[in-house]
């Protein structure tokens, strides 16, 4: 399991009885994946305007455990589960700064070119990164 980004659950992300709305679970593991990424030397802005890619999810499967609530500080994971030559799914797990699991998602992303959003390779060095974090 990768080490995890902590977040703090702020007001805007809960509803009236202070619970984490459910589709603000989506922004913390966006969050953390765009974190990975920065954090593994892949910058999302870099790579559109160099590489010419850019990422869009095309699938999310997510399984509510236990609520996060308001103030919680919250450790959210990435990791690689497959790997293909423009798409890659992750598996990501959210759980409260006490180690109590929340959610976990699969995530499909695929990659695409940016002037056109059709399918693309991903860039060679993020290619080599991919697959040696693959868990499969």
């Amino acid at each position: 399991m990768s080490d995890p980004f902590r977040y703090r659950v702020y007001w805007e992300d809960t509803d009236a009885g202070g619970v984490v709305y459910h589709a603000r679970y989506l922004a913390f593991f966006e969050r953390a994946r765009s974190d990975w990424l920065l954090a593994l030397g892949f910058p999302q802005v870099e790579m559109r305007e160099r590489d010419n890619r850019l990422f869009a999810v095309s699938r999310m499967d997510i399984e509510f455990l236990k609520p996060a609530r308001l103030e919680d500080e919250l450790d959210v994971t990435v990791d690689v589960e497959q790997f293909r030559a423009a798409t890659v799914v992750f598996g990501q797990r959210m759980f409260r700064a006490d180690g109590q699991l929340l959610a976990r998602a699969s995530v499909r992303a695929a990659c695409l070119a940016a002037d056109s959003f059709r399918p693309a390779r991903f860039p060679a060095r993020l290619q080599q990164a991919l697959k040696t974090l693959t868990t499969e």
